[in-house]
């Protein structure tokens, strides 16, 4: 076994991100859907076309995100 096996006994596994893009992609999503679709309402444009946009960006949103996990950003997140 290689030093980089994770089933060699004794080596360590990265300790698991508290948080992943797309569970904030989803809660954007439950927030959206938690109103009624208005086109003239901004509140309901404004979390749709965030939503439309982040899920386009997804790789940028992903490399966003592991970076703040990397600064520390979401350590107080519960790991529900």
């Amino acid at each position: 076994m290689s030093a980089h096996d994770p089933n060699t006994p004794g080596s360590a596994s990265p300790a698991p991100s508290p948080i992943k893009a797309e569970r904030i992609l989803a809660e954007l999503d439950r927030l959206r859907k938690d109103l009624d679709k208005d086109p003239s309402d901004l509140e309901w444009l404004t979390l749709h076309h965030v939503f439309c946009f982040v899920s386009y960006k997804m790789t940028d949103f992903r490399k966003y995100i592991d970076d703040e996990v990397k600064r520390g950003s979401f350590n107080e997140l519960d790991p529900d």
